[in-house]
């Protein structure tokens, strides 16, 4: 999501679909837009069954869809502002051919051709995101071609703020004609454009520190091709699916969730109801749906938030893995995840095991290792104003738009990274939070945890070089970057000096903290703080 959550209230209200269309309200299949469910239409228009639509299916969906187009938040606020140019031409000759080297080698920067059939494969598509059509492509890795692959843009603020011509993030299905295409052991890819942060570097950075402590996606760089142009530095991420879980849990078996990113966050555990259709607006299964593994989520909710405090840890020990989800929730807090479940309550992974125990893990990771944004850090139920938020757009926001500024005499304020180790712990929706830390034990533990991350991972000395190692490794495609979203200034300096750059959000061009100074003081915050 974009820095500045607050911003998204507004910006929930321009995803509202019209009524009508295909299979109900809200357009084909249902709700629609980024905040809603995904618009189902492929049923519709898929002519000849074979699960894909052909140039002449998709022509006609289009027609379809154009009549009833998602609504955007109108262009970012930040960021490169210069129309894009076309970039630099890249022939398959002129990229390096790697051999046995796993896909998500934090050393390797592959070059992933894509080819498509359409020339305005943009505005294409531009008009099936966030519906079930993916648009086929020729890609090309290594040397090897992979015929008929599927792509679509992916997700929420990276496709909603960025305006067309510029990096947008990517979803590849590299299955999408052959079941038994793999990209090395790997049938999707995530590519990521990095929308808040010009560094390109915060997702592969606290992956890399989160699998020293629980399960996590792989995550590093590719630089990405299309028709011959160069687009770029991707972060490549791992999906969550059946092959991470296999990789953790050596099974392919139990139930998936993902929560997807939502300014209002209530997909926090807190008990709602026993009916799972109240779950099933907030949740979204990714394995198969069935009674018993919904019933088993809302058992998890009902013993967590009911439970006494004194007998919590014994009656979640059976069904949560309480250890792992201390450590999720301090690797959140730590690194300052403003993406995370301690800031909307939503945007992470669960995965109920065959054992049937749960485990909590991360999902979006690039806009972390920076000072606290402002969603999530008040008191109550989801922040100041109640429950909803900030109680509505503030001054100089519309409804539908681009903000128009912020209030007449406002001073954004000085960013610092002594976010408190408990803010949203008194919010009752973020239940894990606000009911876990209530034992003193557990408690304890997840200080403990906090302070083992700022001394063994908030350590300049070890991470920088590190950074400075993955800086060094995709700057030269950064470099001659057309669409990318931030500057080559940023991208350089961010590391260890203090940036400018407008960013989406009220307070326009401001001082960016470097990720050295975050880390420093970080680090000084927790290790010194007392309970």
């Amino acid at each position: 999501m974009t820095k500045y959550g607050l911003l998204l209230v507004a910006a929930s209200v321009a995803f509202a679909q019209p009524p009508g269309g295909f299979g109900g309200p809200g357009g084909f299949g249902g709700p629609g837009g980024p905040m809603g469910g995904k618009r189902e239409i492929l049923k519709d228009f898929d002519k000849n069954g074979d699960g894909r639509l052909n140039k002449e299916e998709r022509d006609a969906a289009r027609v379809e869809l154009a009549k009833q187009p998602v609504r955007r938040f109108g262009p970012r606020g930040g960021g490169e502002t210069a129309p894009p140019q076309p970039g630099p031409k890249v022939a398959l000759k002129d990229a390096k051919v790697y051999g046995n080297e796993p896909l998500y080698d934090p050393k390797v920067v592959r070059t992933i051709f894509l080819e498509f059939e359409n020339p305005e494969w943009e505005k294409e598509l531009a008009a099936f995101y966030h519906t079930d059509v993916e648009v086929p492509a020729k890609m090309t890795v290594d040397g090897k071609v992979y015929d008929g692959v599927g792509v679509h843009f992916r997700g929420a603020s990276s496709f909603m703020m960025v305006p067309e011509g510029r990096k947008r993030s990517l979803n590849i299905s590299v299955d999408f004609t052959d079941e038994k295409a793999r990209l090395g052991g790997y049938r999707t890819l995530n590519l990521l454009n990095g929308n808040g942060d010009p560094s390109l570097l915060r997702s592969s950075l606290y992956l890399m520190i989160a699998r020293n402590y629980i399960p996590a996606p792989k995550a590093n760089h590719v630089r990405v091709v299309i028709n011959g142009e160069h687009w770029g530095v991707y972060t490549n991420q791992q999906q969550y699916n059946s092959e991470l879980v296999k990789e953790w849990w050596n099974t392919t078996k139990g139930t998936r969730w993902k929560t997807p990113g939502s300014p209002r966050g209530r997909a926090g555990l807190a008990y709602i109801s026993d009916d799972p259709e109240d779950y099933k607006k907030l949740y979204e299964i990714k394995t198969k749906d069935n009674a018993k593994s919904w019933a088993a989520l809302i058992n998890l909710c009902k013993v967590l938030n009911q439970t006494p405090a004194e007998k919590l840890e014994a009656a979640l020990a059976p069904i949560l893995d309480i250890e792992g989800t201390l450590k999720f929730l301090a690797l959140d807090k730590a690194l300052i995840n403003n993406d995370g479940y301690w800031a909307r309550a939503s945007d992470y992974n669960i995965y109920l095991d065959e054992s049937g125990k749960f485990h909590i893990f991360p999902h979006d990771s690039n806009e972390t290792m920076e000072p606290a944004e402002m969603m999530g850090m008040g008191r109550g139920p989801r922040g100041p104003g109640g429950p909803g938020g900030f109680g509505g757009p503030p001054p100089g926001f519309g409804p539908g738009g681009p903000p128009n500024g912020p209030p007449a005499g406002f001073t954004p304020p000085k960013e610092n990274a002594t976010l408190d180790p408990f803010a949203g712990a008194d919010d009752p929706n973020k239940a894990l939070l606000h009911k876990l830390l209530a034992v003193p034990s557990l408690r304890a533990k997840y200080l403990a945890y906090m302070k083992d991350i700022a001394t063994n991972w908030l350590d300049w000395n070890k991470l920088g070089p590190i950074a400075t190692e993955m800086q060094a490794r995709i700057a030269p495609y950064v470099k001659t970057d057309t669409r990318k979203l931030y500057s080559t200034e940023a991208f350089e300096k961010g590391l260890t000096e203090e940036t400018h750059f407008p960013k989406m959000g009220p307070f326009g061009a401001s001082g960016h903290m470097s990720m050295k100074q975050f880390v420093e003081e970080r680090r000084a915050f927790l290790l010194n703080y007392k309970n």
